[in-house]
């Protein structure tokens, strides 16, 4: 991987420089590194905050997985692990003002094209991921500081989505007559690739859409069905936009022991104890993806249970008292993470947005009757396959990593078609099927929170409701939302009120539901 310029800030000329201020600057001028700014460095700072950034590392890294429920954390009584959201905040559109000046330094037409399509699908990405935490927010007046637009009004969350339809739309246009460019950690600038990327997260959108589709304006089965239709879209698992690590200094998988020798090893050992919402589908279908995920428990092996066995990793319960957790984890008898998350470097690929996203939500719309020619069963196959195949190519063949219950070809084929696997039953058994198998697929993968907001979505998997430990108010209830950041409190308080008073009658709190889910 290229050197990574982790932080850029485009600054304007504030004033004229005095000849002693240039002097000064002559002086202190690095000659090792550049001061000009160009399209690539700018494409390799959002590109990295939309993947690095929401990836994180450590502890960090393992927060959205205590919400989706795949794990449990020891350090202390966890808010996301029992359902506790705060304030978020829109860090992530500030982002979006050095699209511009990334558009405006391309050195020719079609790499102008190039990373306007790009820009286009960053402001897609980002303000996608906003609005599924709130609501409504700034979309039209956002970023406009530079015209003076200080405060910027909120846009309906149906106005929002519309623009994202849209920004996705044109992104599609412009890679189609783009050229590759410089500056892209991920495709190394594949503006095919990115084009696939784009038409298979618009899917996405448009499936999270699935309560609108008799919205006249949206159109979601009309452009869902043009896209498959006429674009062109995700292949496989190497198309992922994921993020690979090696190992260099500060490019190591988030969860790895690094330097090796560390001890830390021991130290996340006892953080993490993965849950029965995980472990249990897995169990019930003899899907081996779960000893490549997972590793025994030391009391099960010392009893005399083979590694090779579905009985050696116990899971537990991620609602139960933090108290009771800490006393199974002094007992030791549970299932923690496969030992290659800590060992390697490079342990795998962790993707944002995943080819098997885009397939079960092929496999979805196919079951709600959307599209029609190819069967639900193919594209939910190839969802497992393809997330099968991602965590096999990327695991060593080594006993500990796999506890000898390799995945090879002929097992990851036939896995979808067994009995209590293949899709059956009603539609809602189906859909059911369909989403489990996507929360499977994206243990330490996906999107930031993608299992939560599906879960919020669908109800799948089933997450448990112990009112006794649950930390959202009132504690009989799951949370919907995050609360508007506190920046817009104090700096845009008048704007933030009108969209409160307009979407939840004047009461930010965490159970108001949204237009999304109306």
């Amino acid at each position: 991987m290229k050197r990574i310029i982790k932080y850029m800030l485009i600054l304007p000329l504030l004033a004229t420089l005095t000849n002693g201020c240039k002097k000064f600057e002559d002086i202190n001028t690095n000659p090792n590194e550049t001061t000009q700014v160009n399209s690539a460095m700018l494409a390799t700072g959002m590109i990295l905050n939309v993947t690095r950034g929401d990836i994180s590392s450590t502890k960090g890294f393992m927060q959205p997985f205590l919400l989706g429920k795949y794990l449990t954390w020891g350090e202390g009584q966890e808010g996301f692990q029992y359902n506790r959201l705060g304030r978020t905040d829109f860090d992530r559109i500030t982002l979006l003002r050095n699209i511009p000046s990334m558009e405006n330094y391309a050195t020719s037409d079609a790499l102008k094209k190039s990373y306007q399509g790009l820009g286009h699908f960053i402001r897609a990405w980002q303000f996608f991921m906003a609005t599924m935490q709130v609501g409504d927010i700034p979309y039209a007046e956002a970023v406009k500081g530079e015209t003076n637009v200080l405060q910027p009004k909120y846009d309906t969350q149906k106005a929002v989505f519309m623009g994202i339809l849209n920004e996705l739309d044109q992104a599609n246009q412009l890679f189609a007559t783009g050229a590759n460019f410089e500056g892209d950690p991920i495709y190394a600038g594949n503006v095919d690739k990115w084009r696939r990327l784009t038409n298979s997260f618009e899917l996405h959108v448009l499936i999270n859409l699935y309560k609108k589709t008799a919205d006249a304006d949206l159109k979601v089965i009309d452009r869902f069905k043009d896209i498959v239709a006429n674009r062109p879209l995700m292949r496989d698992y190497r198309d992922n936009f994921a993020l690979a690590y090696n190992n260099t200094a500060g490019q190591n998988y988030p969860w790895s022991d690094v330097p090796a020798g560390s001890g830390n090893s021991f130290v996340k050992s006892n953080y993490t104890m993965l849950t029965n919402t995980l472990l249990a589908p897995l169990k019930a279908t003899d899907d081996r993806r779960l000893f490549y995920y997972a590793k025994p428990s030391p009391v099960k092996i010392t009893a005399g249970v083979s590694q090779s066995d579905y009985n050696a990793y116990p899971g537990v319960e991620p609602s139960d008292a933090f108290s009771a957790l800490q006393t199974r984890r002094v007992g030791k008898d549970y299932a923690d993470l496969n030992n290659r998350y800590v060992q390697l470097v490079n342990a795998e690929p962790v993707s944002v947005f995943s080819c098997w996203d885009m397939q079960f939500a092929l496999a979805e719309a196919a079951v709600r009757g959307w599209i029609t020619g190819t069967a639900a069963q193919v594209y939910y196959a190839d969802g497992i396959t393809n997330s099968m195949n991602a965590v096999a190519i990327n695991t060593p063949d080594l006993a500990d990593y796999h506890h000898n219950m390799k995945m090879d070809a002929a097992y990851i084929l036939a896995f979808p078609a067994k009995p209590g696997v293949a899709l059956a039953g009603s539609t809602e058994e189906q859909i059911k099927q369909i989403i489990t198998q996507k929360y499977l697929a994206n243990f330490l993968q996906g999107g930031k929170y993608q299992s939560w907001f599906e879960n919020r979505r669908t109800g799948y998997p089933v997450f448990t409701l112990n009112s006794t430990t649950n930390l959202n108010t009132p504690s009989t209830n799951f949370p919907l939302r995050w609360l508007y950041p506190s920046n817009e409190l104090s700096y845009n308080s008048d704007n933030l009120d009108a969209a409160v008073q307009s979407q939840y009658g004047g009461n930010d709190n965490t159970n108001q539901q949204m237009w999304l889910l109306k």
